[in-house]
């Protein structure tokens, strides 16, 4: 069964209770998703460890072909 958009949004909440999340369906399938993930933890990590600190608090959503979460596409930053 496929995610919804406020699950997924949920899930890095979270991790992230004060990052702006946004979460959008790029194919309107429920399948597809961007998030852009802004948030001051980030601020001393790399991209890739921004990145991964996310995918984590997906909580194994994105793992293999079985996942609930079939792709997303991520940005991620800190605050200006």
């Amino acid at each position: 069964m496929a995610m919804q958009a406020r699950d997924i949004e949920d899930l890095i909440r979270e991790s992230f209770p004060q990052a702006k999340i946004t979460i959008s369906d790029l194919a309107g399938d429920g399948n597809h998703y961007a998030a852009e993930v802004i948030d001051e933890s980030f601020r001393d990590m790399n991209r890739v460890q921004q990145q991964r600190a996310v995918y984590a608090a997906l909580k194994g959503k994105m793992d293999g072909s079985n996942g609930e979460l079939h792709a997303l596409a991520l940005t991620t930053k800190v605050p200006e």
